[in-house]
C-alpha cells in the first residue's frame, strides 16, 4: 500500500484527474529505488512521534498545533529529541505542543510580506513548488485554501513535514518528493508559488513555463527570488559561488524578471515588494547549526556577500496566466 494513496484519492475531486496517469508511478519508483541513505532513520524518527489528540490548531497567524498542557515535560523533551534528529530545520517555525522549533528561516516573515498582496485564497486550488518542509503550506490553508501541494524532492524536507502533519492529519494539505520537472502541464491550480527557486534553476525561462503550466487560465503566479539592481538588460551570473551556493545560476534586476515573464506569456507582472534579507531573518539557531547568512556576507561590509556580490535582495512577483 502507497503511503500517498490518501492523495490518489483527492485529487480526482480537485480538477487533477488527469495527473493519475503519471504521478502514482513516479512516487512507486521513489519509494523502490530512489530513497535517501538516511531515509529509513527519519522513518524511525516519524515512527516514534507521540500519539496526539486534536487540540489547538492556528494556521492564520503562525503554524502551531495541539494545547501545550496535552503533553507533559518528559514527553515535550522527548519530542524535541526525536525532531532534532530531523535537522537542518530550514523554513517555519512551527510550534507542536508548547514545542518551537527555532528555524533557521523566519518564514512567517516572508509570509506577512506576501500575503496582503494575494488574491484570495479561500476554496482555491494551490501549488508551491520548491515548498521546503512546508511551511507556507500552512499558511497558505489557513488563508482558506481549499487543497494545497507543495512539491519538493528533498526528502528531508518531506520528512520534516510529515512530522509536522502527525500533529494535524488535514486532509487538505499534502507534500510530494517530486520535482518541477516531474510535473506534466496539468493546467489545474488556481495559484501557484515559487519563492526561492529560480536562481537555482540553470534555465529560468524554462522554469518560468512550467509554472505558467501549472496554472488555470486567469491563474496567479507569486513569484520570490534573488534579484539585483539594474535595468531590464542587468543579469547577474555568478563566475562560481555566490553566498557561498554553487547551485545559483542567473539573478536578474526586477525589469529583467519583469521582461522573462511577459516573453513566457503572463500578464500583469507586477512588483509587490521588495528587501534586503537581514541577519534576524536568516540565521543560525539550536535547530540549525550550520552556517547561515552571517557567514555568507563580507565580515567588514555587509552589503556584498563573501565573494564581494551584492548581498542578497529579494522581490515579490505577482502576475496572471
Amino acid at each position: 500500500m502507497s503511503r500517498f494513496n490518501a492523495f490518489y484519492q483527492q485529487i480526482a475531486a480537485n480538477g487533477l484527474a488527469h495527473w493519475l496517469t503519471s504521478l502514482p508511478t513516479q512516487l512507486e519508483q521513489w519509494e523502490k529505488e530512489a530513497l535517501h541513505g538516511d531515509f529509513k532513520q527519519w522513518q524511525k524518527v516519524l515512527d516514534h512521534l507521540p500519539v496526539s489528540q486534536a487540540g489547538l490548531v492556528e494556521l492564520k497567524t503562525q503554524v502551531s498545533f495541539g494545547d501545550a498542557d496535552a503533553l507533559s515535560d518528559g514527553a515535550r523533551q522527548r519530542l524535541q529529541v526525536l525532531l532534532k534528529q530531523l535537522m537542518p530545520w530550514r523554513k517555519g517555525p512551527f510550534t507542536l505542543h508548547g514545542l518551537t522549533i527555532d528555524t533557521e528561516w523566519r518564514s512567517d516573515w516572508k509570509w506577512d510580506r506576501v500575503q496582503p498582496h494575494l488574491s484570495p485564497l479561500a476554496h482555491k486550488t494551490v501549488l508551491d513548488v520548491g515548498c521546503g518542509s512546508g511551511y507556507h503550506l500552512w499558511r497558505m490553508r489557513g488563508e482558506g485554501a481549499g487543497f494545497v501541494v507543495g512539491i519538493d524532492p528533498s526528502q528531508l524536507f518531506y520528512c520534516q513535514f510529515e512530522a509536522i502533519k502527525h500533529f494535524n492529519p488535514d486532509p487538505a494539505v499534502h507534500l510530494l518528493p517530486v520535482g518541477i520537472d516531474d510535473l506534466p502541464a496539468l493546467k489545474a491550480f488556481d495559484t501557484v508559488f515559487s519563492m526561492g527557486v529560480l536562481y537555482h534553476r540553470r534555465s529560468p525561462i524554462d522554469f518560468l513555463t512550467q509554472l505558467k503550466q501549472q496554472l488555470k487560465p486567469g491563474g496567479e503566479l507569486v513569484l520570490e527570488t534573488l534579484v539585483v539592481e539594474g535595468d531590464v538588460h542587468t543579469v547577474l551570473v555568478p563566475t562560481d559561488r555566490y553566498a557561498k551556493m554553487r547551485n545559483v545560476w542567473f539573478i536578474p534586476s526586477v525589469p529583467a524578471l519583469l521582461l522573462w515573464l511577459e516573453r513566457v506569456g503572463f500578464k500583469e507582472a507586477r512588483l509587490v515588494d521588495i528587501g534586503l534579507t537581514s541577519l534576524d531573518e536568516q540565521r543560525r539557531t539550536d535547530w540549525m547549526e550550520n552556517e547561515s547568512l552571517i557567514d555568507f556576507l563580507d565580515p567588514s561590509d555587509h552589503s556584498k556577500t563573501i565573494e564581494g556580490y551584492p548581498a542578497p535582495l529579494r522581490a515579490v512577483i505577482i502576475a496572471r496566466n
